[in-house]
């Protein structure tokens, strides 16, 4: 794709008269001629033919963005920056405490699971990498996969931890899990007096480094 980026010069105004409206423009033509003239409101042909014969290039009825001070788009950065390293932290703080709980014959993995492999683990697993859709995984223990799992998953265990696309079929102590509440965030699912918990870890979509 090839692309340019203008910087352009907006003259935005109302028309409540014509004729002040042509002759003020019969005045400054010079200094909107390399402007794009914005009008709101009504513009009628009379207008719209007076414009096209001076040459000025205008549109109607357009809601334009607004520009922002440089200063007030560096504290949008920083907060967006301070946010991103609070939800890492939090991540990481979760990821440690149910790490701890990984001791069932922990079995850890940093490959990624591709289409048509079927990974059985006798114990718990700590998958460092992706599931690709048309791989499994079935696991006699516990689970915790940090990156987003597309393929499916048999899990046994006390608790899973993980994020699945709408491509994955997750299976929960026999239980089909909605794709929709494992969507687009990390969460942890665990089974409670005989009950499926799932609980995000974070409401907004985890990007793992």
């Amino acid at each position: 794709m090839q692309s340019k980026q203008y910087s352009v010069k907006v003259f935005e105004t109302k028309i409540d008269d014509e004729k002040k409206f042509t002759e003020f423009f019969d005045t400054n033509h010079m200094l909107f001629k390399d402007h794009l003239i914005l009008i709101q409101g009504k513009m009628s042909k009379k207008i719209q033919n007076y414009l096209d014969d001076k040459a000025l290039k205008y549109i109607n009825n357009v809601a334009l963005p607004k520009g922002r001070s440089r200063k007030a788009l560096e504290e949008e950065f920083n907060a967006v920056k301070t946010e991103n390293a609070v939800n890492q932290q939090m991540v990481e703080q979760e990821l440690e405490r149910l790490s701890s709980k990984l001791e069932n014959n922990l079995t850890v993995k940093d490959k990624m699971i591709r289409s048509g492999q079927d990974l059985n683990i006798d114990g718990d697993l700590l998958l460092l990498n992706r599931v690709n859709s048309g791989a499994t995984i079935t696991t006699s223990g516990n689970l915790i996969i940090t990156q987003v799992v597309d393929g499916a998953i048999r899990c046994h265990g006390n608790f899973m931890m993980l994020t699945a696309s709408h491509k994955a079929n997750i299976i929960f102590h026999g239980v089909e899990v909605e794709n929709k509440l494992l969507e687009k965030r990390l969460n942890r699912v665990e089974l409670k007096n005989n009950e499926i918990i799932i609980t995000p870890v974070l409401k907004k979509e985890i990007n793992w480094a």
